[in-house]
């Protein structure tokens, strides 16, 4: 089994191993940052993934020693600053994704090292158990960019890191160590990086020896329960992208790709 994109956006890649499917997102020089065709790949892996009755366990992970450092703002000029095109891009191609990670039935091992920032954050909420090396960091720095967080993925980060976790994520813009989110229960296990392979691995072993229709009846169980809490209001999201063209959003996403300092100081008067 396989998937690659473009090499020039990244891809997100399969590999079968008996009844294990590893998932790996890779972007080399970007930290693993989520393209908008990794964002299209990763719901097609998934949705593929769903679909086969002979699955076990899934791993997602990312290549170079990191998980994902977010979005790729590289792209973010070309769609961000109109409303219909920024609107589309988070509910349907990162949204797409996420679904698709959180309809799987197949229980799904996040292998978390390096930075999990934004886009990262919000893959391993999509996960049924989270292992992270000691040394991980995580954040949704987004404050700095000048935009806020989309009202289905804020849900979703809600539901699984917990409120106190995501204001200082949003507000603070707080880069937040494993130790840290282990302590909150966010993160099931912590390891020291060169333990993390194995460690993994064991979690494999003791999904795939149970019942394979059980864990898929208690994920759809699970996901029957929880799904209240990931339904935004519809008047909140009917409103949820008016900033696209904003002075704010405009100057955070011109300072990163400048390597400057993001000015938001009030206008004068």
């Amino acid at each position: 089994m396989g998937h690659s994109g473009l090499a020039t956006g990244g891809s997100v890649c399969c590999v079968r191993e008996g009844a294990l499917v590893r998932v790996t997102l890779s972007h080399p020089g970007k930290l693993n940052a989520m393209s908008r065709a990794m964002w299209r790949e990763l719901r097609d892996v998934f949705l593929a993934l769903q679909a086969d009755a002979t699955l076990r366990c899934v791993v997602i992970g990312g290549a170079q020693g990191h998980f994902c450092a977010g979005g790729d703002i590289s792209e973010y000029q070309e769609f961000r600053f109109e409303e219909v095109t920024l609107r589309h891009f988070h509910e349907n191609e990162v949204w797409g994704g996420l679904q698709a990670m959180l309809d799987c039935d197949v229980p799904v091992i996040a292998q978390i090292e390096g930075n999990c920032m934004g886009a990262g954050v919000e893959i391993v909420c999509c996960c049924d158990l989270r292992v992270a090396t000691d040394t991980a960091r995580f954040g949704a720095p987004i404050g700095r960019l000048g935009f806020p967080m989309a009202p289905r993925e804020m849900a979703l980060l809600l539901r699984e890191a917990g409120v106190a976790t995501l204001r200082e994520m949003l507000l603070e813009a707080a880069v937040l160590t494993a130790p840290q989110l282990h302590a909150r229960g966010f993160l099931q296990k912590l390891v020291p990086e060169a333990l993390l392979v194995s460690e993994v691995a064991q979690h494999v072993q003791r999904v795939s020896r149970l019942a394979p229709q059980a864990a898929r009846l208690n994920k759809q169980t699970l996901r029957a329960l929880l799904a209240s809490a990931d339904q935004a209001p519809v008047p909140l999201l009917a409103r949820a992208y008016a900033y696209a063209d904003s002075d704010e959003h405009h100057e955070g996403v011109a300072a990163f790709l400048a390597k400057r300092p993001a000015d938001f100081s009030l206008p004068k008067t």
